[in-house]
């Protein structure tokens, strides 16, 4: 019997990222990082997900998602982890030779104010910080690329956010975020714990039943692209 399906109530955002097994590289040639966002285009064709931001680095993703019912988000994450590492053994024609990714996915809710913004910018500010490339719209897979490509074909697996984005965003995506910023995002991060204002944060934990990832696990670290 397989696992059951990782608790998601439906409308709202949520924080999901998941890396190699052994952080064995993921992608490794332009044609891996498109064939990854061709599973992400097909996942969108077969599920009513909204996908607000997302970033593929050698060894390990980051998605922000807004899923409309219950448990789509695990269906949604199952039928693209899945497919992706079906179809990354067959091109290798490596199929049993183990696990592609190191688990299941995490993820985290997030609240749709300025945390969100700060979850994007965390996300889209990814291959920067682990110093890939210089500024971050030079950096091919992310949804703020896709954006600034101002075509309907790079943009269609891209949804509106809840949020306003800032005007000067790439601007602003570009400057570092504060040690506190990266503190309490990597607190998130390693816990699944809840990011938003600390009154919506105790209440949506209670309403998930995720009162265990408010519990202290001692101070997170801060390191490079992740």
């Amino acid at each position: 019997m397989g696992r059951p399906l990782r608790a998601a109530v439906g409308g709202m955002i949520y924080h999901v990222l998941n890396r190699a097994n052994g952080r064995l590289p993921l992608f490794e040639t332009p044609a891996d990082y498109e064939a990854f966002e061709k599973v992400l285009g097909e996942g969108h064709d077969r599920f009513p997900m909204r996908t607000l931001a997302y970033c593929l680095m050698p060894n390990h993703w980051h998605l922000v998602l807004w899923p409309r019912r219950d448990e789509e988000l695990s269906r949604f994450m199952a039928w693209v982890t899945l497919t992706h590492t079906q179809r990354w053994h067959a091109h290798r024609q490596s199929a049993g030779a183990g696990h592609l990714y190191q688990g299941r996915f995490k993820s985290f809710p997030v609240q749709a104010d300025e945390h969100f913004l700060s979850v994007c910018r965390y996300v889209e500010r990814n291959a920067l910080r682990a110093n890939l490339v210089t500024r971050v719209e030079e950096w091919r897979w992310s949804s703020l690329w896709r954006r600034g490509q101002n075509r309907t074909n790079a943009t269609a697996v891209l949804s509106e956010w809840p949020v306003a984005r800032p005007q000067g965003w790439v601007k602003w995506v570009n400057e570092p975020q504060t040690d506190m910023e990266l503190i309490a995002l990597r607190r998130s991060v390693c816990r699944g714990q809840p990011f938003g204002s600390e009154d919506w944060v105790r209440r949506t934990a209670n309403r998930l039943d995720l009162e265990g990832t408010l519990r202290a696990r001692g101070r997170p670290k801060i390191t490079k692209g992740s």
